[in-house]
């Protein structure tokens, strides 16, 4: 096992993320944080964040030089409902359902935790057209994030947006990897309904309180 963790050893995450779902993964060798639809994860540790992707977008954004890092999950671009003020001892705020608050406050958690602004480097995947629909969620999650970064001036190192799969992603922190898997059969899993539900609850709420999570 790397660095004499055991699996029973579930080591200190940062304050405020620690209603996140963390769990020993054999092959890897490591603890693995998993997040959903509007949750985001950041750490310093030796560990990696993992989430699946419809429609939905995932920004991974690192600083590689101060080995900080994290990864969030949105499924709309932008609200202009004013947010309340988020508590990060609830990290599920609804406030992170939208990519303009989900980007804002993973980055300010990768900077309050050490990372620098000019060090940080970006990885971006989702947006997938999975809906028969005229609307594309996924093509409009694509392009609000990368013309969020591009305004941050947060340089996009890769990306894999668009098309009509879903994707499994996992990504180290510390250092900027990033592991992608496909899911060409997206109509026989959970994605869909997961993201129409998740979708559905947003619609009917507002950005106040806790979300519930599909």
């Amino acid at each position: 096992m790397k660095h004499g963790l055991k699996k029973t050893e579930v080591p200190q995450c940062l304050p405020g993320f620690e209603s996140i779902n963390r769990f020993w993964n054999k092959k890897r060798e490591c603890f693995v944080a998993k997040i959903l639809p509007g949750e985001l994860y950041v750490s310093r540790l030796d560990e990696m964040i993992a989430t699946t992707l419809g429609s939905c977008v995932s920004a991974c954004i690192w600083d590689q030089r101060y080995s900080i890092g994290g990864m969030n999950h949105f499924m709309l671009p932008l609200t202009d409902i004013a947010a309340p003020e988020v508590s990060w001892g609830n990290i599920q705020s609804d406030a992170t359902r939208y990519g303009n608050y989900a980007m804002e406050y993973m980055i300010n958690e990768v900077l309050k935790n050490g990372g620098h602004q000019s060090n940080l480097q970006a990885k971006v995947f989702g947006g997938a057209k999975i809906f028969n629909r005229q609307n594309d969620v996924g093509a409009k999650n694509a392009e609000f994030v990368l013309e969020y970064l591009h305004c941050e001036n947060i340089p996009v190192i890769s990306q894999d947006l668009g098309d009509t799969y879903a994707r499994r992603i996992m990504f180290d922190p510390k250092n900027g990897k990033a592991f992608m898997k496909k899911i060409r059969d997206i109509h026989n899993s959970n994605i869909v309904d997961r993201e129409i539900n998740y979708q559905h609850s947003i619609e009917k709420s507002s950005v106040e309180g806790d979300i519930e999570l599909f």
